[in-house]
């Protein structure tokens, strides 16, 4: 009857700290495999023609990639993602890109062209998102 009291108490009192360092340690893992976010903006801001004539765009664009690393090859190829997004820019049409779905599907298009231009350049696609922080329809 006494072991059994003992095995008892170290169940109640050391039990539940060794549980806890459990859960602390899976909250560390978790936090340690969290991907780390990183952005790289064009500058500076983007101005093209618009292809329906008379009006231009003018926009700011990040992207965003889980690789840090990767950052240096958008560095490295700025000018010809800032020329491939100035070609794609140019295409629109002014009535076109004034809606929300409008900007979602040009957003959409330059994050698929830059993506192919990426892997290209440098044999990966690392991008996964591009925001317009700016747009400007005039």
């Amino acid at each position: 009857m006494l072991s059994f009291r003992i095995l008892l108490a170290l169940m109640i009192f050391v039990a539940p700290p060794l549980l806890a360092e459990d859960e602390d340690e899976k909250e560390k893992e978790t936090e340690e495999a969290a991907p780390v976010i990183s952005y790289y903006q064009v500058k500076p801001s983007l101005v093209a023609n618009l292809a329906s004539g008379g009006k231009y765009i003018r926009c700011d664009v990040q992207l965003m990639t889980n690789d840090e690393l990767f950052l240096d090859e958008l560095n490295l190829h700025g000018p010809a993602i800032r020329h491939s997004l100035l070609l794609l820019l140019s295409e629109q049409d002014g009535k076109s890109i004034k809606s929300p779905s409008g900007k979602e599907a040009l957003r959409k298009k330059a994050l698929s062209t830059l993506g192919k231009l990426m892997q290209e350049l440098s044999g990966k696609n690392e991008l996964k998102a591009l925001f317009f922080t700016t747009f400007l329809v005039q």
